[in-house]
């Protein structure tokens, strides 16, 4: 069996989590895995993914291994850019609208997802990095359209408050913002409710 502070680097190395296919490659079979699972060394967080027992990991690294093309969205990426206190009860995320929706369905950690177009994925997408593992996320003049879009799942408060802390952001940016909301027709809200503070 490959010593264990060798497994543990492993883990370290991709953010806490680890697929099957990555830990054959460190040269467990399927029983030795098994045997890690039973001896509590490491536990499963869903079909082919897995954990060292004992860590606490941080949730985004967690999102980022599980869905690698999903984008941090809406409450969770204002929580993110410090434009809400709100702690969203899930990680929502925007996925492919053709991706397999069982996957979704984990207890931990919970996430809220998002069906979108694809072609709708890729624009203002950034990244930030949680233990040495890239986290995807949009934007924040993305996330501000983003929650023009979705004005009405969101609390009055949580929307109010959004707008106010990115127009006192100096990082934002307005043109950019209003490139976004030609892209997804929202103009007229944009300016509406951003215009009167430019």
């Amino acid at each position: 069996m490959i010593e264990k502070q060798k497994i543990i680097q492993e883990f370290e190395k991709h953010g806490g989590i680890l697929k099957t296919s990555e830990l054959n490659e460190l040269g467990l079979s399927s029983r030795q895995i098994k045997k890690l699972l039973q001896e509590g060394e490491i536990s499963k967080i869903k079909y082919g993914y897995y954990e060292l027992a004992d860590e606490v990991n941080s949730e985004e690294a967690m999102i980022a291994r599980l869905f690698p093309k999903a984008v941090v969205f809406l409450e969770s990426a204002l929580l993110h850019y410090n434009y809400t206190d709100r702690i969203p009860t899930a990680w929502q995320i925007a996925v492919d609208r053709d991706s397999e929706k069982s996957q979704y369905n984990i207890d931990y950690p919970l996430v809220e997802p998002f069906y979108q177009e694809s072609k709708y994925l890729s624009i203002g997408v950034t990244t930030f990095e949680v233990n040495g593992v890239e986290v995807r996320i949009f934007d924040r003049d993305r996330t501000m359209c983003d929650i023009m879009r979705y004005e009405k799942k969101l609390e009055k408060e949580v929307f109010t408050n959004a707008v106010m802390r990115y127009n006192k952001d100096p990082q934002r940016n307005i043109r950019r913002l209003f490139e976004y909301a030609e892209m997804f027709n929202i103009t007229k809200k944009v300016h509406s409710q951003i215009g009167k503070w430019i």
